[in-house]
């Protein structure tokens, strides 16, 4: 009796591994199939983006569909125990191939969707486009019949210190490649198609386990991975053969530099300021009148140096000014003040006009023709030529901005890392506690705002003269354009509070999706909202967010116990059968 149920057992097992098998089989020969289809016409007519007309040869969002495809062949051939391919994914690989195959049927179909939207009915597809449509389809049959391996990531074998290193530099240009991608994309369908493969890439990067293990060789090799960041990041600009995208790419650092002070104040400190934009306003009103601009108030020309460090000595100033009366406050009643100080800052600017207040600022009409900077010698605003490869203003401009960026970040980390930095964090998860230990909060807080507003003040002194003027609907609590401080809050959040790189991310994707989206302006707050309300359904703690938020945000599943057969039941036996 006991050898028959044995070998039912077995049978049975046997029949299951072969049924998962042929599932990874189907997955990877779906994957092949997508990456065929590509090479097909998907439409007869030129007049959708990217020429998806030609036979032989992907274009355009096809590029996309054949990189997914790529991805889900190499997945499922580790999944198959492929020697050489198991490192794709430490922590199992149903859950990655399930991710792969939504991304890539998710870009094939709003291609083909949009094909017919826009040329006017399915009647405009050519046959690649039905077969790509069926061929995406199939991984993710195959991935969802597949049973979930998740596993606990073993310890990688131990590889030479080169080739480690090696991983981190590649890393790192993969990254910069698909980022750049991304911003030089050139028509919204391009960018929606690049939106959804790369989320639902990098989803599955994160649930494969190879982002931890990047993350891993990352914190070994800290010196190379700062200096392959900063490589990669200044790489940008030499990749570009106009300013146009640079452009883009400037503001995205202003932007995310702002974002990472005011994460000091919210995300370390978890003070909540709605007004914080206005110290990136004091920053760059303070440069523009202080920079030469013929339509400044005061007859004064300061050097580059001198411009930004009286920029961000105001914004200082302003900091301590309007933090010593309501840091004192707490919760939504500081918020509520911090609110109310970003719209008094902006209606001033707007009455500092000769008439209702002194002649400062020419009230709503700004002040513009700001000069750009110079520094010895080194005029910023024309092109000069590196290494044989020529860059315009706006390459100058990114190259400082990296600069200030990389002066932020190490203040921050240096600060985050201190003993008043772990005076924030207690601030911030209980502050009464943190009294009773001896604490001076009010000091503590005081530190945190001044500190937030003076790196947002360094940013608005770029900031003054890469766009050559500054008007008070720059800086509003929210507006169509960022930054402002609803999105620099979103962008704090999105990212993961308390992070260095997570306000990075969050605020290039809040600002990079509406440049590259135009249609999307009038709507970009409504989806932001129900952006930020899925975010704190499926991961409060944001996209990247530290150790202590997940323990926080997911302590349940810290607290799961496996069970157990209870005594004289078959549930127990049940399971291990099974």
């Amino acid at each position: 009796m006991t050898t028959d149920i044995t070998k039912t057992t077995d049978l049975a097992a046997s029949d299951n591994a072969s049924r998962v098998t042929a599932l990874r089989w189907l997955a990877a020969v779906g994957g092949v199939a997508t990456i065929a289809s590509t090479f097909m016409s998907w439409t007869y007519t030129s007049e959708f983006p990217g020429d998806l007309t030609v036979y032989g040869y992907p274009g355009g969002l096809q590029v996309l569909t054949l990189v997914a495809g790529l991805v889900i062949v190499l997945f499922s051939l580790a999944s198959l125990g492929i020697k050489g391919l198991g490192w794709l994914a430490p922590t199992g690989t149903t859950k990655a191939l399930q991710l792969l195959a939504l991304g890539a049927f998710g870009t094939t179909w709003f291609t083909v969707i949009a094909i017919a939207v826009e040329l006017g009915g399915v009647i405009n597809l050519e046959p690649g486009g039905y077969v790509a449509a069926v061929t995406s389809a199939i991984p993710v049959v195959a991935a969802f019949m597949l049973p979930d391996d998740t596993r606990k990531a073993q310890r990688p074998k131990e590889l030479p210190s080169w080739a480690e290193i090696l991983i981190v530099v590649a890393a790192f240009a993969v990254g910069m490649y698909v980022i750049t991608y991304g911003i030089d994309t050139e028509y919204a369908e391009l960018f929606t198609g690049y939106l959804i493969a790369v989320g639902f890439g990098v989803a599955a990067l994160f649930k494969a386990g190879l982002v931890a293990r990047l993350s891993g060789l990352t914190t070994k090799y800290r010196q190379v991975t700062l200096i392959a960041a900063f490589v990669a990041a200044a790489a940008f600009p030499f990749t570009q053969n106009t300013d146009t995208y640079t452009l883009i790419a400037v503001n995205i650092l202003i932007f995310a530099t702002v974002a990472l002070g005011l994460n000091i104040v919210v995300g370390l400190a978890g003070l909540l300021d709605l007004g914080y934009v206005a110290f990136l306003g004091v920053g760059a009103y303070t440069a523009a009148l202080v920079s030469g601009s013929t339509a400044s108030a005061f007859d004064v020309h300061f050097p580059f140096w001198a411009a930004v460090l009286t920029g961000a000595a105001v914004s200082l100033i302003f900091g301590v000014v309007i933090g010593a009366p309501t840091l004192r406050l707490r919760g939504d009643y500081l918020a509520i003040v911090t609110l109310g100080f970003g719209e008094i800052f902006r209606i001033a600017m707007g009455n500092l006009d000769g008439v209702s207040g002194p002649q400062i600022t020419n009230g709503p009409n700004g002040i513009p023709n700001i000069p750009d900077l110079e520094f010895f010698g080194y005029n910023f605003g024309e092109s000069h030529t590196i290494a044989g490869i020529e860059l315009g203003s706006y390459a100058n401009y990114y190259l400082l901005m990296l600069l200030a960026m990389v002066l932020v970040v190490l203040v921050f980390s240096r600060a985050g890392s201190s003993r008043i930095g772990r005076a924030w964090v207690a601030i911030r998860e209980d502050e009464t506690a943190a009294t009773a230990m001896g604490i001076n909060g009010f000091r503590v807080k005081l530190i945190a705002f001044a500190l937030g507003a003076t790196l947002a003040g360094l940013a608005g002194t770029v900031q003054a003269h890469v766009q050559h003027t500054v008007v008070p609907e720059m800086y509003q609590f929210a507006g169509p354009v960022p930054p402002n401080s609803a999105f620099l809050l979103a962008a704090v959040i999105l990212g993961g509070m308390g992070t260095i790189s997570g306000p990075l991310l969050g605020a290039t994707l809040l600002y990079m999706i509406p440049a590259k989206l135009q249609f999307l302006q009038d709507y970009q707050l409504l989806g932001f909202g129900i952006a930020l309300i899925l975010l704190m359904r499926f991961r409060p703690e944001g996209l990247i967010a530290n150790r202590r938020a997940q323990l926080e945000y997911h302590e349940t599943d810290q607290l799961d116990v496996p069970e157990k057969g209870l005594p004289d039941s078959g549930v127990g036996i049940a399971k291990a059968g099974a």
